[in-house]
């Protein structure tokens, strides 16, 4: 028979830390303290196994699930000596949820189960305290209704204010027993109007109610939500605990309270918590009642006159305190405790580790390595790699207010301040100008990319988490919020509507792009330190890990960021990012415009010294790191003039009429140009374009090294192959520019000549492609795509109904798909490097940022994972948490 409940209390228990997946988080660590001897209410659990059976059972419970809670039931009554629905000496309950991953705040929780009119009175005489019983009551009619009958909370507080509004009550406190007996009367009477029938007297009828509920939240929106965000499947379940009742609202001896073991802020040591007196968890909670500093120093430091725990209940703090110290000793993690004192008796209700900012993980991390309660190698493994990104980017003073004028996704983390601007061009401008700027778009497309270089922040009213303007935003550390659909752009007015509200051009917008919200106004900044604990971490993880670390980046500052944040080359520089900078497009369009080959050699000739002075600049700061360069891959529609404005003005400068040039525009024009006329098919029906930019790269190559004496290392990337022939076409021009480079200059460039790995037959035939490439870069952005059969420009508009439905666990853009996109990176690895030994083999698509992506690189033996410059400490850090878990 399948056991479904597990009992703990009185010094024993039925499970224990290792069945967290069980008993879900609160449940195995309640057994864990029960048997460490610590004082815990007695109680059992239900399983997590219980909360699935009830959804594949169309939430219907396993047969034998009744009595053996019945059987359970019985035994907490002899545990604390008193009998469930008893008139005279009731037991009253707690029920909670408790998922094996850390939720707080997202289900459901009922208090004082158990009570009705008769029970009640039964609590007022063991207890000597009518007020408290009554008390006690009210608070279960409230909780139950709301979490159980789905009568809104706000009836029951409405009720009370005008309550407490007409006998001039100030203070939940104030009210006498009589005083509860009354709204009790009303709540009741509430209830029956809400549901047409009676609040529900028999306390089984109550406890099944209130552990349907807490499986219920298990699945309501907020729930489905948080488990989106922090990646926790729905298939995991929650546990439900019912728990004997111990009380803090039993006087000026009785207390309630919530405390960490160490600042969960900053990760200081030294006790951080709150307590209220005569109080139940839930008025700490929900901020019903100002709370109280656990502690004098806290007191002190916070400027509250109201008596801290330490004073007010020394006995018991000390209690306390030696708990604490225990607990983080036995857990060696800080941990997030929740207690009970009943008149002076103390009770632990909850122990976990604790949630913490990044600056706190760093610092709890790198201080119990060097206080011995952990190794240097868990500490690597405590800090989340991608809680990192609060501490590389600026980021908004939480105590600071916020105006909220927008939402939209966090797409590119950070915080930025300034003026708000319309388009590209102003945003360039302004910047020039000495001024901080807001791009605000509706969307954003590649000829946007100095508008964006020159802002602070990106806001775009569509696009997803991998759209334009958030794969660059990231790549160019920028704060960007995308897909903000509550605004309504007027780019003529130059305004936009949220809200309510109008903004316009030059108006001050703050983007925090680590929430999405967009705030009106200049918020107060904290800048990153990425010394100290950051340095040190870092450090240790640099000693584990194998995977090595590259940047995507292709301007110098961008590719300096790269550098001091430790990476370790370049595995992806996107020329064509070069060819949209103003003083070189009107040249890249001539050479599109051109008619014959020596029309466009005329005008690759102008581009020439400008593309060698880019790699010119890379080569400097990158030393004698590896740099991988992508030849030209987007269609060259792309770079030619799309409104009527640069039409005129295209034209002016190159002479050619403007019929002629949306006749050009017009014949280029594809109808799904990511499968189209780009990559190496540009290469193979232009070998001019290509042989251009290698002579750029060679020739800057050698002046490098004349320069400094250090040897630059170039990786020439040909992208989008799908036949072993186009590279091997391909790689005889590139090398015969080389030998050319190398005679003109009398340096022999060092370079390596390989391919993208983008498209599944690339993937599937790379043995045959291997012959001919000394590395593959797996392109997992169109890898993806072309394997789904998505566009990541659109897919936003539907992925969010994928991800809802549990079509797809994670959005495909964000994470790698490991089986099926997967499969094909592991085909084309194993067959690449049986093809050819020592071949190189990384990923440089925005999986190269994402820690479960890491993770399954490390797995399959790639030699380094290239992700945008602010996400490189990132990858390091992952990196090696994945080496540690590979061994």
């Amino acid at each position: 028979m399948t056991q479904w409940v597990y009992a703990f209390g009185g010094g024993s228990a039925d499970g224990d830390a290792s069945a967290r997946n069980l008993l879900g988080g609160k449940g195995a660590n309640l057994a864990e303290m029960a048997k460490l001897g610590l004082p815990v209410p007695p109680g059992f659990t239900l399983t997590t196994d219980v909360c699935t059976a009830y959804y594949d059972k169309g939430q219907t419970y396993p047969e034998d699930l009744a009595a053996q809670v019945d059987e359970a039931l019985s035994a907490l009554e002899v545990k604390v000596g008193k009998v469930f629905g008893d008139a005279s000496n009731p037991l009253l309950v707690s029920v909670r949820s408790g998922a094996r991953a850390s939720m707080p705040g997202m289900m459901d929780t009922v208090l004082n189960l158990g009570l009705n009119d008769e029970t009640v009175e039964g609590l007022a005489a063991l207890s000597g305290d009518r007020r408290f019983a009554l008390d006690s009551y009210r608070r279960f009619i409230t909780m139950y209704s709301d979490v159980v009958l789905g009568v809104s909370h706000s009836i029951f507080e409405e009720l009370l204010e005008q309550y407490k509004e007409d006998h001039d009550y100030q203070l939940d406190t104030e009210l006498c027993a009589d005083d509860w007996a009354h709204l009790i009367g009303d709540y009741k009477k509430a209830v029956q109007k809400a549901l047409g029938k009676p609040f529900p007297t028999d306390p089984r009828e109550q406890l099944w109610g209130a552990i349907s509920a807490v499986f219920a939240s298990w699945m309501n929106d907020r729930a489905n939500t948080y488990r989106r965000l922090h990646d926790i499947p729905a298939s995991w379940g929650t546990a439900v605990n019912v728990q004997a009742m111990v009380f803090g609202n039993m006087g000026d001896s009785s207390a309630t309270g919530v405390a960490f073991t160490r600042d969960p802020s900053t990760g200081d040591t030294g006790y951080y918590g709150e307590f209220l007196i005569n109080a139940q968890g839930e008025d700490v909670v929900a901020g019903i009642r100002t709370p109280q500093c656990l502690t004098i120093a806290m007191r002190e430091k916070m400027g509250d006159t109201q008596p801290s725990m330490e004073e007010a209940l020394p006995e018991v703090y000390a209690q306390l305190i030696a708990v604490f110290d225990k607990l983080e000793r036995h857990y060696r993690d800080m941990q997030d405790i929740e207690f009970t004192v009943e008149q002076g008796r103390l009770w632990m209700l909850q122990t976990r580790n604790g949630k913490r900012t990044a600056r706190a993980a760093l610092k709890i991390a790198c201080d119990m390595a060097e206080e011995g309660l952990i190794t240097e190698e868990e500490a690597i493994l405590r800090v989340d790699p991608a809680a990192l990104d609060q501490l590389l980017h600026p980021t908004i003073d939480e105590n600071a207010p916020r105006d909220v004028i927008a939402k939209g996704l966090p797409a590119s983390p950070g915080a930025a301040c300034g003026k708000v601007v319309f388009d590209s061009d102003e945003a360039e401008h302004l910047a020039s100008l000495g001024e901080k700027v807001i791009l605000v778009r509706v969307e954003t497309s590649p000829e946007d990319i100095h508008g964006m270089h020159a802002a602070q922040a990106i806001v775009t009213a569509r696009g997803g988490m991998t759209s334009h303007a958030a794969v660059v935003a990231r790549g160019m550390g920028r704060p960007c919020v995308s897909g903000a659909g509550e605004i309504k752009i007027n780019a003529v007015e130059k305004t936009l509507i949220t809200r309510g509200r109008t903004i316009r051009a030059g108006d001050i917008l703050t983007v925090d792009g680590a929430t999405g919200e967009v705030l009106m106004g200049e918020a107060k900044m904290i800048k990153p330190e990425l010394t100290g604990n950051f340095a040190q971490l870092m450090g240790w993880a640099d000693k584990v890990r194998r995977l090595g670390v590259r940047t995507n980046a292709e301007t110098p500052a961008d590719v300096q960021t790269a550098k001091e944040f430790g990476a370790e080359g370049i595995g992806l520089c996107r020329t064509e990012h070069m060819f949209f900078d103003a003083d070189r497009i009107a040249a890249v369009r001539e050479m599109i415009l051109s008619d014959d080959q020596d029309g466009r050699i005329a005008a690759l000739a102008k581009i020439l010294p400008m593309q060698r002075n880019d790699f010119v600049e890379i080569f400097r700061i990158m030393g004698d790191l590896p740099c991988t360069i992508r030849l030209l891959d987007p269609p060259l529609h792309e770079f030619l003039p799309h409104t009527e404005d640069d039409v005129k003005a295209v034209s002016a400068a190159t002479g050619i009429s403007a019929s002629a040039l949306m006749e050009r525009a017009h014949a280029l024009n594809e109808t799904n140009p990511m499968l189209g006329h780009r990559g190496c098919r540009l290469g193979i029906t232009f070998p001019e374009i290509y042989e251009m930019q290698a002579r750029a790269i060679f020739e800057a190559q050698a002046l490098v090294e004349k320069e400094t004496g250090v040897k630059p290392v170039a990786e020439v990337m040909i992208p989008l192959v799908a036949t072993a022939k186009e590279l091997e076409i391909l790689k005889v021009r590139i090398a015969a520019i080389a030998d050319e480079v190398a005679g003109e200059a009398g340096v022999k460039p060092e370079y390596l000549i390989g391919t993208m790995i983008e498209l599944p037959r690339a993937a599937l035939r790379a043995g045959d492609i291997a012959e001919h490439a000394q590395f593959f870069s797996f392109g997992t952005n169109d890898l993806t795509q072309t394997t789904f059969g998505l566009s990541r420009d659109d897919a936003g508009k539907f992925l969010g109904s994928y991800l809802e439905a549990g079509i797809f666990e994670k959005d495909p853009f964000v994470s790698l798909d490991q089986d099926g996109v997967g499969d094909l990176v592991r085909i084309g690895a194993e067959r690449g490097r049986a093809a050819r030994e020592g071949l190189k083999l990384g990923i440089c698509g925005e999986h190269g940022g994402d820690p479960a992506s890491i993770r399954f690189c490390e797995q399959i033996g790639l030699d380094y994972v290239s992700c945008s410059p602010y996400r490189v400490p990132i990858a390091r850090l992952a990196a090696a948490q994945a080496a540690l878990q590979n061994k």
